[in-house]
Parts: C-alpha cells; sequence; structure tokens
C-alpha cells in the first residue's frame, strides 16, 4: 500500500507542470492576440505580400484547423488582385504535423488535470486519508518542480535558442518539412524564429508566475498549520506553577 500512495504521490506531482504548461500551449495557440503580435510586430503584411485582413483571416482558419477534424488546411487569400493558397504543399504537411503535437499536448494536459482532480477528490476529500497540509506540501512540490523544469528550459532557450529550436523540431517531427524558406513559404514568414523566441519565454514567464502563486499559496498553509501545531504543543512545556 506504501508503494501504490507513494507513485500516485510522485504521479501527482508530475501532472502539475504537466497541467500547467499544457493548458498554457493551450491557450496561446488559440489566443488572437497571440497572432496579432506575430502579424504585427514582425510585419508580416511585408514579408508576405498579403494585406493584415487576409492574414487575419488567415489566423483565425488556423485557430479553427487546430480545434477541428480537418486532415488538412487550405486557405486561400487575395494577393494583390489574385487569389492564392496561402500555404504550399511542404507547408500544409507541416501544419498537419503541428496539429499532431498540439492534439497530443492537449491530451496530455486533459490527462494530468484529471488526474490531480482525482487524486484531491479521492484522497484528501472522500476518502480523508491524509489532512490538507500533505496536499499543500505535495502541491508544493509540484510547483517548484515546474519552476526548476521551466527555468531551466527558458535558460537554455536564452542561451541558445538557434540550437534549442532546431532540436525541439528534431525531436518532435519525423520529417524535415519543418524546415521552411523565409524567402518563398509563407508559414515563416507569419511566425519566424523571433517570434518563436518571444513566444516560448512569453510562456515560460507565464508558467513560472502560475507555479509561483501555487508554491506560496501552498507555503503559506503550511506556514500557518505549523504555526497551530507548535501553539497546541508550546502550553504542554511550560512548567506548572
Amino acid at each position: 500500500m506504501a508503494v501504490v500512495r507513494g507513485l500516485a504521490t510522485a504521479l501527482f506531482v508530475l501532472a502539475i507542470p504537466l497541467a500547467f504548461i499544457g493548458t498554457n500551449v493551450r491557450i496561446l495557440a488559440n489566443d488572437k492576440h497571440v497572432y496579432d503580435y506575430a502579424f504585427g510586430h514582425y510585419n508580416a503584411p511585408a514579408r508576405t505580400g498579403i494585406s493584415r485582413a487576409e492574414l487575419d483571416r488567415a489566423g483565425a482558419e488556423l485557430r479553427s484547423y487546430f480545434n477541428n477534424d480537418q486532415q488538412y488546411i487550405s486557405v486561400q487569400v487575395m494577393q494583390g488582385d489574385r487569389e492564392i493558397s496561402l500555404f504550399n504543399d511542404r507547408e500544409t504537411l507541416h501544419l498537419h504535423d503541428v496539429k499532431s503535437v498540439f492534439q497530443f499536448v492537449n491530451h496530455v494536459q486533459e490527462i494530468a488535470l484529471v488526474y490531480i482532480m482525482a487524486y484531491v477528490v479521492g484522497v484528501f476529500v472522500w476518502a480523508r486519508e491524509r489532512p490538507l497540509k500533505t496536499l499543500a506540501l505535495h502541491a508544493l512540490s509540484g510547483a517548484l518542480l515546474t519552476i526548476a523544469v521551466v527555468g531551466s528550459l527558458a535558460v537554455v532557450a536564452a542561451t541558445g535558442f538557434d540550437q534549442a529550436f532546431t532540436q525541439f523540431h528534431e525531436i518532435a517531427f519525423s520529417n524535415d518539412f519543418w524546415q521552411l524558406n523565409p524567402a518563398t513559404d509563407h508559414l515563416i514568414q507569419m511566425f519566424p524564429e523571433g517570434f518563436w523566441f518571444d513566444i516560448t519565454m512569453a510562456l515560460g514567464v507565464l508558467t513560472i508566475v502560475e507555479a509561483a502563486i501555487l508554491a506560496i499559496a501552498s507555503g503559506v498553509h503550511l506556514t500557518v498549520s505549523w504555526q497551530a501545531v507548535r501553539h497546541r504543543l508550546l502550553p504542554s512545556h511550560q512548567p506548572a506553577p
């Protein structure tokens, strides 16, 4: 039984960073403001020769594609006075792979969230096997693990993003469709490497802030619990009059 409890606790601690990171990836991938930043800050209309209005519409279609059952995306836009396909075959295949990665991250996030809720309800609410201070300790461990992992990855990205970016793609994708030409391929013109550095840093900061909030809340609860126990014990150690 002790081994099962230990494994359940370890999975709970591990589920916390997975839930934080997965949730934030999901939010950023579907946030219109992220696309607005990419198109505006990196001047996508000038890079692509496509108007901002058409790019905004394409961004909306991308967000829809990442959340529907469509296998391959097809976006038609106006470039000047002619209609073109926004993405070529190579870009379309890469977006299919990107969608698969997003779906995997979404599934991991969902499993992590369900496990966290089941662990809390099953162990600390229904069964009442452990006090809340134990839950706070486990949550603190998960928050600190999140900060350590994300902080380490952020340092790696900040000191050598080009290499880290390449290694990520080599791990995440089984082909080279991600190797696009910035002179001709609209996808990389819309979302250049500089944008991915920015969004990686934003993901890291957002996750660390959330984990820090959880760590502080858990730490406060543990401190209050410790002080309550200390106050209960102190009178028993005072000398009798």
